[in-house]
């Protein structure tokens, strides 16, 4: 695995962005001091999810670039 970061399109940048601000709001309604009442798992799975794509693209890429 390359130690590069992972460059998003802007679309993947703004429903990041959206997630984020959703996992946050979750966090904020949680009653309990620590947490751990609110289930995030379902957005984190959508985040996760955009990284593979990213991830994905980026090696199809490096793998075009090496055929030529």
């Amino acid at each position: 695995m390359s130690s590069a970061p992972l460059r998003f399109t802007a679309g993947e940048k703004a429903r990041l962005a959206l997630l984020v601000a959703r996992m946050a709001k979750r966090g904020l309604a949680d009653d309990r001091q620590f947490g751990g009442r609110v289930d995030q798992s379902d957005l984190q799975r959508k985040v996760e999810r955009i990284e593979n794509q990213a991830r994905k693209r980026a090696e199809q890429a490096r793998t075009s670039k090496n055929r030529k």
